[in-house]
C-alpha cells in the first residue's frame, strides 16, 4: 500500500509539473499571437492529419516528451471530440519516441526503425480513422481554430492557471484510479506467470511499453529475432490500451476506435513486417 500512495503522489507531481507550465505557455504563446506565427511550419503534417497548424506544438511535445506535455498544450485551443480522437490515434502510437525507442533499441530495433514505424502508422491510422463512414461531433472540421481571447495579459494569466489547475487535478484523479486498478492487475493477474512472448503482448496492452518490453528484454535470448520483431512491432503500435486512451477521452475522443484502429494495425503491421522481412543473420540486432 505504501509502494501504491508513493507511486501515486509521484505520478502527481509529475503530472503537476509538465501539465500546468505547458498549458501556461500554451496560453502565452497564443496571446501574444506566437502560436499563429510559427504553426504554419508544421502545416504540411497538420494538414495530412486534418488538424490546424495550431495543433503542432502539442505533436511536437508529445512525440519528443510524453502526452501530459500534448494535451496541456492542445486543451487551450478547444478542439472538437472528432479532432480530439485524430490527436489521440496519432499521439497513442508516436509519443515519447526518445524514451520508448532507447527501451525498444535494447531488444535490437534501431531507433530509425522504431522512430518511422511508429510515426507511419500513426499517419495510417489517422488516415483511416478519417475515411471511416462514421459520425463523430465536430467531423466537420473548421479550417481556422477558435483561440481563447483576453480583456488583458492577467486576466489570461488567471484563467489559464484555473484551467490548467483544473485539467491537472482531473488527469491525476484519472491516473490514481489508473493505477490502483494496474496493481491489482500486476499483483493478483499476472504474479507468477511465465514469461513468454504472447504475455508480453498482453502485459504490454494492458500496462504499456516498458512493461511489455521489459519481459521481452529478459527473455530475448530464449526469443527467436522473428519472435522479438513481431511482438515489438506489435508493441509499438498497440500499448498502454487503458490509460492513454481514457487520457484522451477526458475531452471526448472516442475510446473504443482508438483501442479498436491501433489493435487492428499492430496485427497487420506485425504480421507484414514479420513475412516480409529477410531472417539470414543469427544476430539479433537489424
Amino acid at each position: 500500500m505504501k509502494q501504491l500512495i508513493n507511486q501515486s503522489l509521484k505520478t502527481a507531481l509529475l503530472i503537476i509539473k509538465l501539465v500546468i507550465p505547458f498549458y501556461l505557455l500554451a496560453d502565452i504563446l497564443i496571446y501574444f499571437g506566437i502560436l499563429q506565427k510559427i504553426s504554419f511550419i508544421f502545416e504540411p503534417i497538420t494538414s495530412i492529419m486534418g488538424l490546424s497548424p495550431e495543433v503542432s506544438l502539442s505533436i511536437a511535445a508529445g512525440v519528443l516528451f510524453n502526452l501530459y506535455a500534448a494535451i496541456a498544450f492542445a486543451a487551450p485551443l478547444g478542439l472538437t471530440p472528432y479532432e480530439w480522437t485524430i490527436l489521440g490515434l496519432f499521439l497513442g502510437i508516436a509519443h515519447a519516441l526518445p524514451v520508448e525507442n532507447s527501451i525498444m533499441k535494447k531488444l535490437g530495433m534501431p531507433h530509425w526503425y522504431s522512430t518511422l514505424l511508429r510515426i507511419g502508422v500513426g499517419i495510417v491510422a489517422v488516415i483511416v480513422f478519417r475515411a471511416l463512414p462514421i459520425h463523430i461531433e465536430g467531423k466537420t472540421l473548421q479550417k481556422e481554430i477558435s483561440l481563447p481571447h483576453y480583456d488583458s495579459f492577467w486576466d489570461m494569466l488567471g484563467n489559464s492557471l484555473y484551467n490548467a489547475s483544473v485539467l491537472a487535478v482531473k488527469i491525476i484523479i484519472l491516473i490514481t484510479i489508473i493505477i490502483i486498478v494496474m496493481h491489482f492487475i500486476k499483483e493478483k493477474l499476472f504474479k507468477n506467470k511465465n514469461l513468454s512472448a504472447p504475455f508480453s503482448i498482453i502485459t504490454g496492452i494492458i500496462l504499456g511499453i516498458t512493461y511489455g518490453a521489459g519481459i521481452l528484454i529478459a527473455e530475448k535470448n530464449r526469443l527467436s529475432k522473428k519472435e522479438l520483431l513481431f511482438v515489438g512491432t506489435f508493441l509499438m503500435i498497440a500499448h498502454s490500451l487503458i490509460e492513454d486512451p481514457l487520457l484522451f477521452v477526458l475531452f471526448g475522443a472516442n475510446f473504443w476506435l482508438l483501442v479498436s484502429i491501433r489493435v487492428i494495425l499492430a496485427v497487420i503491421f506485425s504480421y507484414l513486417v514479420v513475412k516480409f522481412y529477410p531472417f539470414k543473420h543469427k544476430t539479433q540486432n537489424f
